[in-house]
């Protein structure tokens, strides 16, 4: 079964996303419908967004409960058998769409589809070879959670995101397990998205976002690594970033650099955290 305009869902997990929401959607135009989930109680945005656009629903989670927790609240809510997880940050040029459908009929089988970032300072996959002939779909080992498209028909019991990660890796996470139960993830060259890094929540809580940021990077890293290649291996990935994050810290302790002091505190401390097996518990210091 290929994909149509009558079986695909939108899924956009958003948090303090207003500032950039309305291109996202406009981009995807109104023959498709989005599920929004606002990680927050936010009625308003909720009213604003299902007032203004007539193919959408607004979910609010009540807190701000991650991307992968998020995203499998807004998948489960679909009833079509294609699902395209968005970042609220990311624009579809006008033959996006139709560029999946196309890739769809060609690899019916496939388990996750991706287009392609234009902005080549932030690529969206991964790959041990590139392969010859670059127009064509090709097979990778991730992509970027940002922009994928999911066959609900190949994941089994209704599993999809690991909810132990609040922020990076779950997508990568995902890929691991696609390919080893067999599955398949393409990047679609001729499908192209534009996603910039960074500008899905407001700039006015960078560095609430930064700190936070900086605490699940290493900690997603560390349990990342564990779970799918063992602790020794995650020792060996994340060792060398909690030393120098504690040099890092003593340095700008000495300058009286308060910022950047709580940046790399709140690397080691992510460390420490994902070391002794503790949750990904850190919340950017914002008012849901």
């Amino acid at each position: 079964m290929s994909i149509s305009g009558q079986n695909l869902s939108v899924v956009i997990v958003t948090f303090k996303s207003e500032k950039v929401i309305d291109k996202c959607i406009n981009s995807i135009g109104s023959n498709v419908p989005i599920i929004i989930v606002e990680n927050s109680n936010n009625q308003k945005f909720k009213h604003d967004l299902e007032s203004k656009y007539q193919n959408l629903k607004c979910i609010l989670s009540g807190s701000n409960l991650g991307m992968g927790a998020g995203n499998n609240i807004g998948i489960r809510s679909t009833s079509t058998d294609y699902v395209f997880i968005l970042n609220p940050d990311v624009i579809l040029e006008s033959n996006t769409l139709d560029e999946l459908f196309l890739a769809s009929k060609k690899l019916p089988e496939f388990t996750i589809l991706s287009p392609i970032n234009t902005d080549l300072n932030f690529p969206n996959y991964k790959v041990k070879e590139m392969p010859g002939e670059k127009n064509s779909p090709f097979q990778v080992d991730y992509v970027d959670g940002f922009s994928m498209l999911l066959n609900k028909n190949k994941f089994n019991n209704d599993i999809y995101f690991d909810e132990n990660f609040f922020l990076y890796l779950e997508n990568n996470d995902l890929c691991i397990r696609v390919n080893r139960a067999g599955g398949s993830v393409f990047i679609v060259p001729a499908a192209k998205i534009n996603h910039g890094g960074s500008k899905a929540v407001d700039s006015k809580y960078k560095n609430e976002v930064e700190l936070s940021r900086n605490w699940h990077w290493i900690w997603s890293k560390f349990y990342f690594n564990k779970k799918n290649f063992g602790f020794s291996k995650a020792i060996i990935e994340c060792l060398p970033t909690y030393i120098s994050s504690i040099l890092k810290f003593l340095f700008y302790s000495l300058v009286n650099n308060d910022f950047k002091k709580k940046i790399y505190l709140n690397r080691v401390s992510g460390f420490y955290n994902a070391f002794i097996g503790k949750s990904s518990w850190y919340r950017p210091k914002i008012d849901n």
